[in-house]
C-alpha cells in the first residue's frame, strides 16, 4: 500500500489477529487501517485467499505487486497489440482499468475488459467490483501492480462515501490452468441465456463499411447485394454501415443518399437479404435530435450535473446518451424498434460504448463510481435484437447473448490490429467469458495509411490468408468482396465459406448451447487440453474448437508451409496422416495458399 507518491506502507503486525480462517490487521505505517486475508477451500481441489486492504485517507492509494516471473498470464483486456500469452514490456505507472476504443488510443485497455487474470501456474485472479482499479507494471522487476485510488481519478466513491481507497480481489489456486478457469468462470461470470440467430453462425455477415466507408447510398448497397447474388454466396445478414443518416444522431434514412427506402428494403427482401443497421450512442450537436436530446435531458452531463456534456468521436462532436436514465434508454430503443417495424431492419450493429468516450469527468443520473458501468448500460441497449445484433464492448456483459466484434482491424500482417492479432484477441476475450465472436472484416478495414497493398484493396496474398482464418472462427464477415480481385480468390472464397457451413458451423452450434450452463470458450487455446504441456501455454497461432478441432493457419507472407504442434493424444490431419507419437512438433509442414492446416482428434 503506499500514498501517493509510492511509498508503500507496512503492516502493524500488533495490530493483527487471526480468527478461524481470517487474519485481519488494523493499523499500517500510514494509520489505521481495515485489513484482512480470508482463506477459503470451496473444494478439494481449489483453495482461494480473499483480501481486503482499505484506508482511512483521501489522499492515500493502496497498491500490491504481483511477481509474473516464471509463468504466462492470460485475460483482462482487448488490446491493439494482442499477444498471447500477455507480452509486457516497459513501464506503465498504474492507469485506470476501463474500456477503451483501443484503435484510435492504442496504448488503452480494451473496449472488452473484465477484471480477470489466469496463470499457467494455475492461479486466477479477479478484483472486486467495488475498487477504484488501476493496473499498471513494470517489465525490469516483473510485476504486475493491482492499484485502488480515487484521487486524480475517473472512480468515484459511491453515494455518500468517503473516497478512502481500497483494494479488495481474490486469487484461487487449483491442480491445472484449465479446471481452475472453469472454476472461476462458472462460480464468478455472467453467462448468455440465449444463443444468437443459426444464420450468423453458418453463412457470412456482408458489411458496406471497408469498400464504401460514409459513400454508401441506395444505389451502391443494392448493387453490392446484387454482386453477393451473382457470386453465388450465402448471407445471414447484410449490414448497412456508416453514413445513412443526413446527420449523426438521427433515425431516419437521409432522403438524397436514399431516395426510395421502403422500395429498397421490399427489393433486398425479395432478394432474400436480412439487414442490419449501424447504430451508437452519440447525437452531433448539429443533428435534428439534438436539441430534443437537451430538452429531455437524455445526455450524460458536466460534473455539476447542469448542463449536457460534449464529446468528441470519430465523426464529430455532440452529446452522448445516458443510458443510466430510463428514458435515455426508452427514447433511443423506441427509435430502434421504430426502424424495425417501419421497413423491417432485422437488427442493429451497435457501434462504440467505451468509456473512453465520457468526459474525464462527468455525472450521469444513476451515478457511476465505475466508468465502465456505462459499457455495460450501453450493451444492454442491444438485448431485445440479439439474434442479429452486434458489440464491440462489453463490462460484465456476457449475459447480453450477442456477437461480440473484435475492434476493427488494419489491413496489415502484424499484431498490432493486423492479421497475427486474430486469434490472440479472439482467445482472449473467449477467456473473458464472451463466446460469441465476430472477428471483423475479412482482410482488415482497408483504411488508407493503415493497409498492405494498393489503395483500392488489401494484399491479395493477406486477404486469402485472412480468409482461411476466418472460416475458422464463430462467424464470418465480409466488406471487400473477393470479386474485387479475381476468380482464383472467388473459388477459394467459396471453398472456405462452404468448410465454414459444413465443417465448423455444426460444431460450433453445439459448443454455443454448452455456453449457455458453462461460460467456458468455443475457441479455445492449446493449453486447454494440455493443461501441464509449457508448450501449449505459449503457442499464439494454433487454436482448439472445442476439443476435437485444431486449427494451423499460415499467417506469415510468402510462406506455403509452417511448423505445427500437436498436442498429446491422437490426431488426424485434413490430408488423412495419422499422428500418435505425440506430443511432436512438425517441422515445415506444407500447407499451400488455397489450404489451412487442420487436425482432427481420433479418440
Amino acid at each position: 500500500s503506499g500514498v501517493l507518491g509510492r511509498q508503500s506502507a507496512e503492516l502493524d503486525l500488533d495490530s493483527c489477529t487471526k480468527e478461524g480462517t481470517i487474519l485481519s490487521c488494523t493499523r499500517s505505517t500510514n494509520g489505521r487501517l481495515n485489513f484482512f486475508i480470508q482463506t477459503v477451500k470451496p473444494k478439494d481441489t481449489v483453495m482461494c485467499y480473499r483480501v481486503r486492504w482499505a484506508e482511512f485517507t483521501t489522499e492515500s492509494f493502496v497498491e500490491h505487486g504481483m511477481s509474473y516471473k516464471d509463468s504466462s498470464w492470460y485475460g483482462g483486456a482487448e488490446s491493439s497489440t494482442q499477444h498471447w500469452p500477455i507480452l509486457i514490456t516497459g513501464i506503465q505507472e498504474p492507469k485506470p482499468f476501463v474500456t477503451t476504443d483501443v484503435y484510435s488510443n492504442r496504448g488503452g485497455f480494451g473496449g472488452i475488459l473484465e477484471r480477470y487474470w489466469l496463470s499457467s501456474n494455475a492461479t486466477a485472479i479477479k478484483i472486486s467490483d467495488s475498487v477504484p482499479f488501476h493496473l499498471g507494471w513494470n517489465d525490469t522487476e516483473q510485476n504486475l501492480y493491482f492499484q485502488g485510488r480515487y484521487h486524480n481519478t475517473p472512480y468515484k466513491p459511491p453515494h455518500g462515501q468517503q473516497p478512502f481507497p481500497e483494494l479488495s480481489y481474490r486469487v484461487c489456486v487449483g491442480s491445472d490452468i484449465t479446471s481452475i478457469h472453469k472454476y472461476m468462470v462458472r462460480r464468478y461470470f455472467n453467462k448468455p441465456t440465449k444463443v444468437p440467430s443459426e444464420a450468423t453462425f453458418r453463412y457470412p455477415v456482408w458489411s458496406t463499411f471497408a469498400v464504401y466507408k460514409s459513400d454508401i447510398n441506395q444505389e451502391k448497397l443494392l448493387r453490392y447485394a446484387e454482386n453477393i447474388k451473382k457470386n453465388r454466396f450465402n448471407c445471414s445478414h447484410l449490414e448497412l454501415d456508416d453514413t445513412y443518416t443526413s446527420n449523426y444522431g438521427e433515425f431516419e434514412f437521409d432522403a438524397i443518399k436514399f431516395p426510395n427506402v421502403s422500395e429498397m428494403f421490399k427489393k433486398l427482401r425479395s432478394y432474400g437479404f436480412h439487414v442490419t443497421l449501424w447504430t451508437h450512442p452519440f447525437i452531433n450537436y448539429n443533428s435534428s435530435k439534438f436539441g430534443e436530446g437537451i430538452e429531455k435531458g437524455l445526455f450524460v452531463r458536466e460534473p455539476t450535473g447542469q448542463l449536457p456534456a460534449v464529446v468528441r468521436w470519430w465523426n464529430g462532436i455532440g452529446g452522448i446518451l445516458d443510458f443510466t436514465n430510463p428514458e435515455a434508454r426508452e427514447w433511443y430503443l423506441s427509435h430502434l424498434k421504430n426502424l424495425k417495424s417501419k421497413y423491417g431492419v432485422a437488427s442493429f450493429k451497435f457501434d462504440a460504448g467505451e468509456a473512453s468516450y465520457l468526459p474525464q469527468q462527468f455525472s450521469t443520473l444513476v451515478p457511476l463510481p465505475d466508468p465502465s458501468t456505462f459499457t455495460r448500460r450501453y450493451t444492454e441497449m442491444a438485448a431485445s435484437f440479439y439474434e442479429r445484433a452486434e458489440l464491440r464492448v462489453g463490462y460484465q456483459s456476457q449475459n447480453i447473448s450477442c456477437f461480440f466484434r473484435i475492434i476493427d482491424r488494419d489491413s496489415v500482417w502484424g499484431y498490432e490490429l493486423g492479421l497475427k492479432s486474430l486469434i490472440p484477441t479472439v482467445l482472449t476475450i473467449s477467456i473473458l467469458g464472451y463466446q460469441f465472436i465476430q472477428p471483423d472484416m475479412i482482410g482488415g478495414n482497408l483504411y488508407p495509411n493503415r493497409t498492405d497493398g494498393s489503395l483500392e484493396l488489401p494484399n491479395r496474398e493477406l486477404y486469402i490468408r485472412w480468409l482461411e482464418l476466418a472460416a475458422f472462427m464463430p462467424a464470418m464477415q465480409f466488406s471487400v468482396p473477393p470479386w474485387h480481385y479475381d476468380n482464383d480468390v472467388i473459388r477459394i472464397a467459396q471453398k472456405f465459406t462452404a468448410l465454414h457451413e459444413t465443417l465448423v458451423a455444426p460444431l460450433v452450434l453445439e459448443l454455443a448451447g454448452e455456453v449457455l450452463d458453462t461460460g467456458d470458450p468455443i475457441i479455445r487455446p492449446l493449453w486447454w487440453i494440455a493443461p501441464n504441456d509449457p508448450s501449449a501455454h505459449k503457442i499464439d497461432s494454433q487454436f482448439l474448437i472445442g476439443d476435437t478441432l485444431m486449427i494451423a493457419p499460415v499467417l506469415e507472407p510468402g510462406k506455403q508451409e509452417r511448423d505445427i504442434y500437436l498436442p498429446a493424444g491422437k490426431w488426424r490431419s485434413y490430408k488423412g496422416e495419422y499422428y500418435d507419437r505425440t506430443p511432436m512438433l512438425l517441422t515445415d509442414y506444407e500447407v499451400d495458399l488455397d489450404e489451412v492446416a487442420y487436425f482432427t482428434w481420433v479418440s
